[in-house]
């Protein structure tokens, strides 16, 4: 399979700011599909005609869109309710430009941490309910998804006991991310398959040597591939591909690593 036809079937991701600044004439030239990743500093900085004229653009060459909202600092599942509602204030910044872009998904980290909520971890749940909740009907009627991903969760029971307490919904899954787990979780990956395998939406596609989140192609660390895309391939679970190079050089590097490995089949 050529680059240019995996280049039509996954997702690249990218800050809006680098966007407009320095990536808009290759994502033209290639025609790429994008996960547009939104900062607090992009949120602040930008204003509601910069969006729509990006999205008009996109739309104009038949990009496929999925959104990435902001993380840093933000807890939406937080113990301190004001700094819950700034978070689900922030969160839903981003779901106001929906309309716009018209994404396939919106990808927000889950945001749990042992280390952080220690002896809190059912507060935790009930806070981080309360933001997910409202942001789930706001997926529901704007018709995309609402895409939770795993960052330094050791394991996967609270998300499991996130997505139990918020119920089956179309619009709702997870966003796996590959490096994330490789670097951060500390139970097999057989255990998180069959906890949360089913609720995957969408993968977070690169590696690391399980020192930290390196964002290198796929191969180049020690994370699974073989056996996580083997069982995607039995359950016939077909998410949404996402690569997250931090270079040009590693985005032409990931392609070939994605024909390496057949993770699409011939089309």
């Amino acid at each position: 399979m050529e680059k240019k036809h995996i280049l039509e079937r996954i997702q690249v991701n990218m800050p809006f700011r680098m966007l407009l600044e320095e990536y808009f004439p290759i994502v033209l030239e290639e025609k790429l599909n994008l996960e547009i990743g939104f900062d607090c500093l992009t949120l602040d900085s930008y204003g509601y005609d910069d969006y729509r004229e990006a999205a008009r653009i996109l739309s104009d060459i038949g990009s496929r869109i999925t959104l990435h909202a902001p993380f840093h600092d933000l807890r939406p599942g937080a113990l301190d309710q004001r700094i819950r509602k700034v978070t689900e204030e922030r969160l839903k910044q981003v779901f106001e430009l929906v309309p716009l872009f018209k994404p396939l998904s919106v990808v927000c980290h889950a945001a749990f941490d042992r280390r952080y909520y220690v002896s809190n971890e059912d507060l935790w749940l009930e806070n981080s309910v309360l933001t997910w909740i409202s942001l789930m009907r706001d997926a529901e009627s704007m018709g995309t998804m609402l895409l939770l991903e795993n960052v330094y969760e050791d394991g996967a029971t609270e998300l499991k006991r996130l997505f139990d307490r918020l119920g089956e919904s179309n619009n709702l899954g997870i966003c796996f991310d590959t490096g994330h787990w490789n670097a951060f979780a500390s139970t097999p990956l057989e255990v998180w398959i069959e906890m949360i395998g089913p609720l995957i939406r969408e993968i977070h596609l690169h590696d690391n040597h399980g020192d930290g989140d390196r964002h290198l192609p796929p191969g180049d660390g020690t994370f699974p591939f073989a056996e996580f895309f083997e069982y995607l391939e039995k359950k016939k679970i077909r998410p949404i591909v996402t690569v997250e190079p931090h270079t040009v050089e590693d985005l032409h590097t990931t392609l070939e690593r994605i024909i390496a490995m057949r993770i699409f089949p011939e089309p």
